[in-house]
């Protein structure tokens, strides 16, 4: 896949989450036309967890339902809901959140919502899953021809 300039303000943010994040490391990932797929390493004093996220991006959505959500500026609590600080939740929250201000302001849509609400998690608990999931996000680019939601094969 060839970059467009909203691709590299996602994959430059991607890379940034890695860095400003001292317990976050960044596996494999692919950033399509529609979607992006990512996997993340969360280490901690337990160990390791890795965690696949796929977060697909709602162009096209987007002009049937205008939903988005907004990543949390406060601490949940109680009575203000949003994702745990340094959860998976809260770094996923932060990543779109920042690349979406980012795109909105090289296309002059401030507030237009980029990605579609939530995401897609899945825990990996082995080194052969890490592997399988690994390899379909390397292959990811070869099934875009066949992939529903490519706007080539969207029957109007």
């Amino acid at each position: 896949m060839r970059l467009n300039e909203f691709g590299k303000v996602v994959k430059r943010q991607w890379l940034q989450t890695g860095v400003v994040r001292a317990n976050v490391e960044l596996d494999e990932f692919q950033i399509m036309p529609n979607h992006f797929h990512g996997i993340i390493i969360l280490n901690n004093n337990v160990g390791e967890t890795r965690w696949v996220a796929r977060f697909p991006e709602t162009r096209r959505v987007v002009q049937e339902r205008a939903i988005h959500r907004i990543a949390p500026t406060k601490a949940p609590t109680k009575d203000i809901p949003g994702a745990r600080s340094g959860s998976i939740g809260a770094i996923i929250g932060q990543f779109k959140s920042i690349a979406t201000k980012q795109i909105n302001a090289i296309r002059n849509t401030p507030g237009f919502p980029i990605w579609q609400r939530n995401y897609y998690e899945q825990v990996i608990r082995n080194d052969n899953e890490l592997n399988r999931i690994q390899q379909y996000i390397i292959n990811n680019p070869v099934q875009w021809a066949e992939d529903e939601n490519n706007p080539a094969n969207i029957k109007s």
